[in-house]
């Protein structure tokens, strides 16, 4: 044995000698976790349900769409089940209260529906650049993690473990948007670029918000650790908000008003009152030049610099 495999040796020995009732605990689990991709594919066919016609099989025939979504259904139902009944754990009844959730779950999907349709006529109405609805719910990142945190959020709320985070957190790995699927959002919900949100657990966001990229809506502090699980640890965003790019807005007892518009880069963790407009005060853009070749010319706090307005 030479010195590459005696090393190894020392290493794989040493892992398995460590914490050994662990590790039997995790070899009885080996086929016990959800599959992460059988979890991708349950998404890809909610989308197709969610807006037949956009992402079908290009070879079935418009007459066949009912027994389509007859299938996609079935399909969706069969493979949730079987991983709710994973994460369930070992109980005896674990498939029948699988199956139960399955069912409650699909129920909500006219709900999810007619969410995420609000959600493509305020991207259209509030983006100048969408051309049309095609584009945005083929194209939009925006509009993907808000229908997947939909989709999660209906499974939260009905108490399925690990899931739903699975869910967005294959969101955010496409999107760069990371959004709870605990996050309670309203109707015409519009995510303008999206790149670097983030929308904690407790948040609640009412109807007709607008947020643009770089936007965190977080916890004030979270050094209390498990403590604070299950409490309002995130902002309340009422109707008619806008936030720009760059904004933080943080702690559960944070609630922005009614038709409030937040600016760039503001650092929120108070309330702000119904209609107000907060906004960082636009600081000086100063540039220096060797010579003197621009509009104005002011004195710096250092006498021996001069600073060019422009």
């Amino acid at each position: 044995m030479n010195a590459i495999e005696e090393s190894i040796s020392g290493i794989v020995n040493s892992f398995l000698a460590d914490d050994e009732e662990r590790r039997k605990t995790d070899d009885s689990k080996i086929f016990n976790h959800p599959d992460k991709d059988v979890i991708v594919e349950i998404l890809t066919d909610l989308r197709k349900i969610i807006f037949p016609g956009y992402f079908r099989n290009r070879s079935i025939k418009v007459y066949t769409l009912r027994n389509n979504l007859s299938m996609l259904l079935e399909d969706v139902i069969y493979k949730l089940t079987k991983q709710i009944s994973i994460v369930l754990g070992e109980e005896d009844n674990r498939s029948e209260e699988a199956e139960k959730l399955s069912l409650e779950f699909v129920g909500k999907l006219g709900k999810i529906r007619e969410y995420i349709k609000t959600d493509v006529q305020a991207a259209y109405d509030g983006d100048p650049a969408a051309f049309s609805e095609d584009e945005i719910i083929y194209s939009y990142p925006g509009l993907f993690a808000v229908l997947v945190n939909r989709i999660a959020h209906e499974l939260y709320l009905l108490g399925v473990p690990v899931i739903p985070r699975m869910m967005t957190e294959y969101a955010h790995s496409q999107t760069g948007i990371d959004i709870h699927p605990g996050a309670s959002i309203g109707k015409y919900f519009f995510i303008d670029h999206g790149t670097g949100i983030v929308i904690g657990e407790t948040t609640e966001i009412g109807d007709y918000v607008k947020i643009y990229q770089g936007v965190t809506l977080g916890a004030l502090s979270t050094r209390g650790g498990q403590l604070l699980k299950s409490k309002k640890r995130h902002p309340t965003i009422e109707d008619n908000v806008t936030i720009y790019s760059g904004a933080s807005i943080l702690g559960g007892d944070t609630v922005i008003g009614k038709n409030v518009v937040i600016g760039g880069n503001a650092f929120i963790t108070h309330s702000v009152s119904d209609g107000a407009k907060v906004s960082v005060k636009n600081q000086e853009l100063r540039y220096k030049f060797d010579s003197a070749n621009s509009v104005e010319k002011v004195e710096s706090e250092n006498d021996n610099e001069w600073f060019y307005i422009i």
